[in-house]
């Protein structure tokens, strides 16, 4: 076996190294992955900025991989074994492990947030499902609060669980950043679960919110989509859930509520911690993206749904290069912005 090595963050605001790292084992319940495909969050680059969520330093962070099991643990070969190809969702955000963390050429993953990925979908298409995938279930079906973290407070959407057979539940649920890649997800699984979606993005990735599931789409440039987006619901007359944003900007706060004070309130689930003042009868909450409610998923729906096709690997990959060193690039376009694709470094 070769030795590991990791992109280690020193300290807050500064660029990741590329050192060696202790060869990750894994517990009872977890499997160990040699890395071939790691992506890049928004999440990432705050945690490089501003050391937020690190418990121990130097850290490794990031939270999609996607490679080989190389080693299992002893309550995980129900599901695994040495050489399956997976992707998984890493959890340093919440136990502050080293080897909990995805920027490093072996990392442990939990058995419940990893999945076979089938042969004919590549790792670097593959790697953009799992942060994406559990921040969707986790916006979607938590029913209690999640991790004790500050700030957090996990909206109480409790919907269905995604099927490979939905069958449709006459609700309707708003999805503000429609082609990002939580919001795209999102709709995906809110779709898989009989809700309908309305996606809100720009017009130049409609395509992309249709191809994850969207029944429809309105391009937040335009000076009258509020009304559009309530209008729409309104004629369509199902019941309206709520709005989940994976933008979570002040203006884009501000245009949820809106729509919700249009249906008399409802719920506000966002990425960022919500307004400081809501309507009393709007429930608005911080999803946070780690949480046992996706173990469900994660065993049951996520192989069966790609191997289908019933579940896409969006928004497409941009891979910006081979190698640990490439990871600080990737962080840095990130942070500066990107649309309709998740940036993704191969190892």
């Amino acid at each position: 076996m070769s030795a590991n090595q990791a992109a280690w963050l020193i300290k807050a605001d500064t660029p990741l190294e590329v050192r060696e790292a202790p060869m990750p084992t894994p517990g009872p319940n977890e499997i160990a992955v040699r890395n071939f495909a790691v992506a890049i969050n928004p999440l990432d680059t705050h945690m490089q900025k501003t050391g937020i969520f690190v418990q121990q330093w130097p850290a490794i962070f990031g939270c999609d991989v996607a490679g080989e099991v190389y080693q299992v643990g002893a309550e995980a070969g129900g599901r695994f074994k040495k050489g399956d190809r997976v992707i998984g969702h890493t959890v340093n955000l919440v136990s502050g492990r080293p080897e909990d963390g995805a920027y490093a050429l072996h990392t442990v993953v939990q058995a419940d947030k990893a999945a076979i990925l089938p042969d004919e979908i590549p790792f670097t298409t593959g790697v953009a499902v799992p942060f994406a995938l559990e921040a969707a279930v986790c916006a979607l079906s938590v029913k209690v609060p999640g991790p004790s973290m500050p700030g957090v407070s996990t909206p109480a959407l409790g919907l269905p669980y995604p099927s490979l057979d939905p069958k449709p539940l006459g609700k309707t649920l708003v999805i503000y950043g429609g082609s990002s890649s939580v919001g795209s997800m999102t709709t995906q699984i809110a779709t898989a679960a009989g809700i309908r979606v309305v996606a809100i993005c720009s017009a130049h990735n409609f395509a992309l919110a249709r191809a994850a599931g969207a029944a429809s789409v309105f391009d937040y440039k335009d000076p009258e989509f509020v009304a559009k987006v309530i209008e729409g619901i309104r004629a369509h007359g199902e019941e309206f859930i709520g709005v989940f944003d994976a933008i979570s900007s002040p203006e884009t706060y501000e245009n949820g509520l809106k729509i919700l004070e249009a249906f008399g309130g409802g719920h506000l689930a966002c990425v960022h911690p919500p307004p400081t003042e809501v309507p009393g009868n709007v429930k608005a909450g911080m999803i946070f993206a780690v949480d046992d409610v996706a173990t469900p998923v994660w065993r049951d729906y996520v192989t069966p749904a790609l191997q289908q096709g019933k579940l896409k690997c969006l928004p497409p990959p941009i891979i910006v290069g081979k190698g640990l060193d490439k990871v600080n690039e990737a962080l840095q376009r990130c942070e500066a912005g990107v649309s309709g694709g998740k940036l993704v470094v191969e190892m």
